[in-house]
């Protein structure tokens, strides 16, 4: 061989140059590995938001990646004092429970490792098993950590640097995956909580519904009820619900008696259908006329009403029931003007007295059940029936207290003293001029 031959074949430069790209070659492939790993890896983890079961995926991998064939994970609290996921391979019951104490054990004396996402080789300062090989701690969030634990390799070579930047790095999406699922077990359990809620609030606004309900039939029957239920019982009512606000108590009131003058008269002549009519007629303007000045009916009896008129102030109540008599004497006048129902023109007599009396709810029994009636009673209701059985032509008589009540705003003038029937002395009657 010629000496420049046998020269080129033993410069280093060529044989430099093949063992370069060979080594070139060796990285590429251990790349390509590695993406080939990633993709794999990351599939099977992303591939579900169950968090044992991406741990599980993940261990499985790994195992087959690195041709291991004992393998564990543990994640616990930050405080590495409850143990929240284990799962393993390759392990019995007794090794398994001890693998959770070393674990913990070892957690809670090297958190800072897990900071850096780098793996430990095992050593005498570690209290593992002595079958495991490589332990990675990581941490997944604020308050959860884990550790991988791998065991010898099928080949008994040990793990290079570039195993464990590969599994640094599996790790890594490892810990996305289980945030991941973290997140989606924190939306799950929100919908759930809604859910509740929504039920609670379907229950409740269901429930709603049923009350209203009630309340609407109780406001008809109410509003029914009302009608023969005099205003102030209601008033009193509203404001007190408890019986006690209806108990019979002495009260400075004003009652007034009205009567149809010549009820039967108008009976015989048009008839009881158009009787009722006419006084269904008259009683309504009465009614206005009453209830624009604070009186309430407490009683008809067919041609003849009672009303009571209450206020703090004694000379109100008075003054309001002369407004409201002087208003029905006025109204009726009007009407008997233009009415052409009877032959003669309808009076209404008045009574009004001022005074004390009982007002309340009285009850009367029998072997047939008991009746409540809420009125006036005592010698002040009965002389003002009296009075009104004396009024004559549509007159308004008092007593003195009411007159005297009255002041300047109405005339009244004395008509002397009378007789009433059931009280023992003289009563002095007064009439309001028209």
């Amino acid at each position: 061989m010629p000496k420049e031959t046998e020269k080129m074949n033993t410069e280093p430069g060529v044989s430099g140059t093949s063992t370069g790209l060979e080594v070139i070659q060796t990285e590429l492939d251990r790349r390509a590995y590695y993406l080939r790993t990633l993709y794999d890896v990351s599939k099977e983890l992303f591939g579900t938001v169950n968090f044992e079961a991406i741990l599980r995926n993940f261990m499985l991998m790994t195992m087959g990646n690195f041709g291991v064939f004992r393998c564990f994970i543990l994640t616990c609290n930050d405080f590495a004092d409850k143990v929240r996921h284990f799962v393993s391979v390759g392990f019995d019951e007794k090794e398994q429970a001890r693998l959770r104490q070393f674990s913990c054990r070892f957690l809670e004396g090297n958190a800072t490792c897990m900071m850096d996402n780098k793996g430990l080789e095992k050593s005498s300062a570690t209290p593992f098993p002595p079958d495991i090989s490589l332990i990675f701690p990581f941490r997944i969030d604020g308050d959860q950590i884990g550790i991988l634990g791998l065991g010898q390799k099928l080949t008994e070579e040990p793990f290079e640097k570039h195993d464990k930047e590969l599994l640094g790095t599996l790790v890594n999406n490892l810990v996305v995956a289980l945030k991941n699922a973290l997140s989606f077990e924190e939306i799950n359990g929100l919908n759930e909580e809604l859910q509740i809620k929504n039920q609670e609030l379907e229950k409740a606004l269901h429930e709603l519904q049923t009350a209203m309900r009630k309340v609407e039939i109780l406001e008809s029957i109410k509003a029914n009820l009302c009608k023969f239920v005099p205003a102030t019982v209601t008033r009193m009512i509203e404001k007190s619900p408890t019986s006690e606000s209806l108990e019979a108590k002495e009260r400075d009131l004003t009652v007034m008696f009205l009567d149809i003058e010549g009820y039967t008269r108008i009976t015989e002549e048009v008839g009881g259908t158009e009787t009722n009519s006419l006084v269904e007629k008259y009683f309504s303007v009465f009614m206005d006329a009453i209830y624009t000045n604070n009186g309430d009916v407490m009683e008809t009896a067919g041609d003849g009403l009672m009303i009571l008129f209450l206020s703090e102030k004694r000379a109100t109540h008075a003054l309001d029931a002369i407004r409201a008599a002087a208003t029905i004497r006025k109204k009726t006048a009007i009407i008997n003007e233009i009415s052409k129902d009877i032959s003669q023109p309808l009076a209404n007599n008045k009574g009004i007295t001022s005074g004390e009396a009982y007002l309340g709810a009285s009850r009367y029994s029998s072997p047939t059940g008991s009746r409540w009636t809420y009125t006036a009673h005592g010698m002040l209701v009965n002389m003002a029936a009296r009075i009104c059985a004396k009024a004559t032509g549509g007159q308004i008589l008092t007593n003195r207290v009411t007159a005297e009540r009255a002041g300047n705003e109405f005339p009244f003038v004395s008509l002397g003293k009378f007789d009433l029937k059931n009280i023992s002395e003289e009563m002095e009657i007064f009439e309001l001029l028209q």
